[in-house]
């Protein structure tokens, strides 16, 4: 059976569109993370993506204790856009629209957050990360940096 030209470019430009992978830009973040400069036991980790999401956790440690803890997720809409939700200290969810990405690279931005407005995630080596959350807080611009090393997740 013949289909005309234009039907099998439509049907090529759709199933060229289904098969992109939203995640493809931060599947490399699928692991066990340790943050550099901290405690035992202070890890972020990220489960492949499946579904449509990423969960993830992190934990910071000091003195034998949690002082920090978050959930989160990575979440592909029904247009493939990601978000990033994070959930420190088990608060309500707080979602971030992917802003921009590149290669090693994905910034999510929500401006009616107080603080942070904006994550980031870097790959600076194929073992190294660095998480960054950024934004105005008390009318000064602000940034905390989490510099992470990949390790075997446990």
């Amino acid at each position: 059976m013949k289909l005309p030209f234009a039907l099998l470019l439509a049907t090529c430009a759709t199933l060229s569109h289904a098969q992109a992978d939203p995640f493809a830009p931060v599947a490399w973040m699928a692991g066990c993370w340790t943050q550099t400069g901290r405690e035992a036991g202070s890890v972020e980790q990220w489960m492949a993506p499946a579904g449509g999401l990423m969960l993830g956790m992190a934990r910071i440690v000091k003195g034998g204790r949690v002082i920090e803890f978050e959930f989160m997720q990575l979440r592909a809409d029904a247009e493939g856009r990601l978000s990033f939700i994070a959930q420190p200290q088990g608060r309500p969810p707080t979602e971030f629209k992917l802003a921009r990405q590149a290669e090693a690279q994905a910034v999510f931005e929500n401006t009616a957050h107080d603080f942070p407005q904006r994550v980031s995630y870097r790959r600076m080596a194929p073992d190294q990360l660095v998480a960054r959350i950024e934004g105005e807080r008390n009318g000064k611009v602000r940034g905390i940096d989490f510099a992470m090393q990949r390790t075997a997740c446990p």
